[in-house]
């Protein structure tokens, strides 16, 4: 394993002589340290080296709300992702409230800087990084906007950087044998590359983790934060990965690292040598399969994202909106997602409503409609339908989503006899939820279009990935299913 920041070495980005056609893959994972914080940042040089709390779902003096990202110095406080404003003010209260002529007020310096969402901005300079991204690997899987797989195989190697005998290329040590301290791979200098690209391009700094394979790379990118560079060369993986808590094998949530701890697993090492039959009966055919992982073994392909399986838009509001004030909102958010629908060509088949409750309990309802249909009239109709649940309730964040979308240029079918109160039973998710198979639960952030359905476990809740303590960035960008 090898770890470093920007700037040390003078190793170059380069491709060595491979000689045959089983080269080693090369796979780098780069997650943007507390992107939300690091954009504020950017525009904000005054908020260098301060606790930074980026939020959503408040303004300037409410409490209500939710943390969408903390910055490193704001988390040595206790603050984290999906943390409730309230709790968040407890630990570290506001710059601004910070009186030196008040006996009673916070000490300045243990205080914090407050920024409001400004997704628009963020989304801004994720382009910026994946342009980036693009120009540095032919394949690419876009996880979030903070968050993406880069195949890098055809762009360099393994082989160690100046180790022949006349400063040529020269393959890894063995495994298990420790080359000179100095030696480092061309693979190394080619993530270098494009970490220090998008430092220098975006603005913005980076994790990146370099692997033969998905699972070890996403781990190698949490294991140097922030601003790290961890690479983990073929033969080395499972060595790498032995020591770790089974929290940060690749995959696994808080409910398995609980299952496995009462099977008495609680390394990575322990779950590589597990009975995987004793595994496949505690958790199905993920037991296994997260044994694999443990033991350096995926063989998964970074494979490209997809056309998105829905879209949705939500909208802030006071607590106070009358009921026709949220009619007016669902009919807005409503008319918005079917004209994107209608923009890029696809149907639906199931029709949905977020309504988010103080402090932040997220309820959502959905309709699935007989057929696929691109019917504005009729998202309008389902959504306000669903809402009518929420008459008489206190709301702080209504949002409209259509799903199982449907890109095909197929005929619709036909609604005859499709009534809004006739579309089964509405489904429910609360937001704390743990979904232990990586899966997103609801979101703390305007919607965006969801990726499609993940390999399983590519990124998991920001919950889930904060409890298990891992140092993630900021709420996800995904939609809610």
């Amino acid at each position: 394993m090898t770890g470093g920041t920007p700037g040390a070495g003078e190793t170059l980005p380069g491709a060595g002589d491979e000689g045959d056609d089983a080269v080693d893959r090369v796979v780098c994972h780069v997650d943007m340290d507390c992107f939300y914080a690091s954009c504020e940042r950017l525009r904000h040089d005054d908020l260098a080296g301060e606790p930074v709390v980026v939020g959503m779902g408040y303004e300037p003096g409410d409490s209500v709300g939710a943390v969408a990202t903390a910055s490193y110095e704001a988390r040595e406080f206790g603050v984290d992702s999906a943390m409730p404003i309230s709790k968040a003010l407890e630990l570290l209260p506001r710059r601004e409230d910070a009186d030196p002529d008040d006996p009673d007020a916070p000490d300045p310096g243990e205080t914090g800087r407050y920024v409001p969402v400004d997704l628009d901005f963020y989304e801004d300079v994720a382009g910026e990084v994946k342009e980036v991204l693009r120009d540095c690997a032919d394949t690419r899987r876009e996880v979030s906007i903070d968050e993406a797989y880069l195949d890098v195989t055809d762009r360099t190697s393994w082989a160690v950087a100046g180790g022949g005998a006349n400063g040529e290329a020269t393959d890894p040590p063995p495994s298990g044998a420790a080359g000179p301290a100095e030696a480092r791979t061309l693979a190394e200098g080619y993530a270098r590359h494009v970490k220090d690209r998008i430092e220098r391009e975006a603005g913005v700094p980076a994790s990146v983790g370099v692997a033969p394979n998905m699972s070890a790379a996403k781990v190698a990118s949490d294991a140097d934060k922030p601003d790290g560079l961890v690479v983990v060369p073929p033969g080395s993986v499972a060595e790498f990965l032995a020591p770790l808590p089974t929290a940060d094998v690749h995959g696994v949530g808080p409910v398995t690292e609980e299952t496995l701890a009462e099977l008495g697993i609680e390394t990575a090492g322990d779950l590589a040598g597990a009975d995987r039959d004793r595994l496949a009966e505690a958790l199905g055919e993920r037991g296994p399969e997260l044994s694999r992982r443990a033991a350096g073994d995926d063989d998964r392909e970074v494979t490209p994202t997809g056309l998105p399986k829905s879209l949705s838009r939500e909208s802030a509001l006071p607590t106070t909106a009358d009921e026709s004030t949220k009619r007016e909102t669902v009919s807005a958010l409503a008319a918005d997602v079917a004209r994107r629908a209608r923009e890029r060509g696809c149907l639906y088949r199931t029709i949905g409503i977020k309504a988010v409750e103080p402090p932040f309990d997220v309820n959502t309802r959905a309709r699935s409609l007989p057929g696929p249909v691109d019917d504005p009239d009729l998202v309008e109709e389902v959504a306000l339908d669903l809402l009518s649940e929420f008459d008489e309730t206190r709301v702080r964040k209504l949002g409209v989503r259509v799903s199982k979308l449907d890109f095909a240029e197929t005929d619709q079918a036909t609604l005859g006899g499709f009534e809004a109160g006739d579309g089964g039973d509405p489904t429910r998710r609360g937001d704390r939820a743990e979904r232990d198979d990586g899966g997103d639960g609801g979101k703390l952030t305007d919607w965006v279009d969801g990726p499609p359905d993940r390999d399983g476990d590519e990124s998991g809740s920001i919950a889930d990935r904060e409890r298990r303590g891992t140092e993630e960035g900021q709420a996800s960008l995904g939609d809610w299913s």
